[in-house]
């Protein structure tokens, strides 16, 4: 075996390509693509559109199944296995070297595993790759949250995520404010946490979610709507349908009013914009994670006291 400093990412499924640009944006190497795998060097940053993310990555040449399933039971650990090819002989190898339970889902801002799932790879018939230094607590870094048939959209899986996964939430009784809310997702999910929510948008919230007594809906386009109209805001939150900048522009009115945490969902068309998420990220406090629940969008986050 030889320990190397590459690593290993695995890119969220369908976003490969934007995975690449970021990669040569931030002037890594790319050394070896198979599908969602990439094989990189000279990584800065972890990067947005990788799933999962491995490093310090091992290279072995084993002749045998038997020999590669000592390469990963030598390392430690657990394994799931990202090889986007030789699917046979990856499925015997991981089988032998560790055979993994049903994924367990988690329960919303329940007990989050601390165990990491390390990443390995056949790359070809004499070349596996593998790193125990993973950030994945999923294999893969999927992330499995118990669902709620409660909430009115799928929208509410990027906060409980969020929240869960992350750490990063309101403390109840929170004054908090919902751009763009309807059909009334992320206003459900802040209102069972105890937040006083003032929820905005031209559209209607479902009827339970809006009978909610720590609710209050304002029929307004959250673009017209003026700060001084809502009274204090701890946290804003936004998942609005927007192009970025003029997110970034929103954004700014309200910092200026004196907002200081903020939990906005970038939307892009096309290729991703790098740019403006740069733009998002010059703002203190700011990070920026693709979450297991977006689509083709990254969750932005300013928080007053930083990220912990």
């Amino acid at each position: 075996m030889e320990k190397t400093n590459q690593t290993l990412l695995y890119a969220f499924e369908g976003f490969e390509k934007d995975l690449s640009e970021e990669l040569s944006l931030g002037k890594a190497r790319i050394l070896e693509q198979q599908g969602r795998l990439f094989v990189v060097e000279n990584l800065l940053a972890r990067p947005v559109w990788a799933q999962a993310c491995g490093y310090n990555a091992v290279r072995a040449t084993p002749k045998s199944i038997t020999e590669s399933v000592k390469v990963l039971r030598d390392l430690g650990g657990k394994w799931a296995c990202a090889s986007q090819t030789r699917h046979r002989r990856s499925q015997l190898i991981q089988e032998q070297a560790y055979r993994p339970r049903p994924p367990q889902e988690i329960e919303f801002l329940g007990e989050v595993p601390t165990a990491r799932w390390g990443l390995w790879a056949l790359l070809d018939d004499q070349t596996l790759i593998a790193s125990a230094e993973t950030d994945s607590i999923f294999p893969l870094g999927e992330v499995r949250i118990k669902e709620s048939e409660a909430p009115p959209s799928r929208a509410y899986m990027k906060l409980w995520e969020l929240f869960t996964l992350h750490g990063i939430k309101p403390p109840p009784k929170s004054r908090t404010i919902d751009l763009g809310s309807s059909p009334g997702g992320w206003t459900w999910v802040l209102a069972e946490m105890g937040c006083q929510v003032l929820a905005v948008d031209k559209a209607p919230l479902a009827p339970h979610v809006a009978k909610n007594p720590l609710v209050k809906s304002l029929k307004k386009d959250a673009f017209k709507l003026v700060p001084t109209e809502t009274g204090p805001i701890d946290w804003l939150f936004s998942d609005l349908i927007c192009y970025p900048p003029k997110l970034f522009d929103l954004v700014g009115v309200w910092r200026e009013a004196g907002v200081k945490n903020f939990v906005c969902t970038l939307k892009f068309q096309g290729r991703s914009d790098f740019e403006s998420m740069a733009r998002f990220l010059e703002i203190p406090g700011s990070w920026i994670v693709h979450l297991c629940a977006n689509r083709h969008e990254v969750t932005w986050v300013c928080l007053e006291k930083g990220k912990n």
